[in-house]
């Protein structure tokens, strides 16, 4: 990167979440803020009522959380369970 260039890296996070989950509910206006406030990405996979969804978060989630809601930071590859 040469010299006064400024290289923006937009933060992106899955979010796996259960549509009747009383937690993951809890988290929508946080969500919501990092979207609207802070521009991060967010992409939502429902997975109570999904099995394609609910296979992705597996794969993320390698026996870590095994509940919902369960983030993770394709950037970082850090995650994030719960509320």
């Amino acid at each position: 990167m040469m010299e006064g260039e400024h290289m923006e890296q937009e933060i992106y996070l899955l979010e796996f979440f259960g549509k009747e989950c009383p937690h993951c509910s809890a988290m929508v206006p946080l969500v919501e803020r990092l979207q609207n406030e802070e521009g991060v990405k967010v992409q939502q996979y429902e997975v109570w009522h999904n099995a394609e969804n609910a296979k992705l978060m597996k794969k993320y989630d390698q026996n870590r959380c095994g509940g919902v809601p369960f983030f993770y930071n394709t950037h970082t590859e850090k995650w994030l369970c719960g509320g």
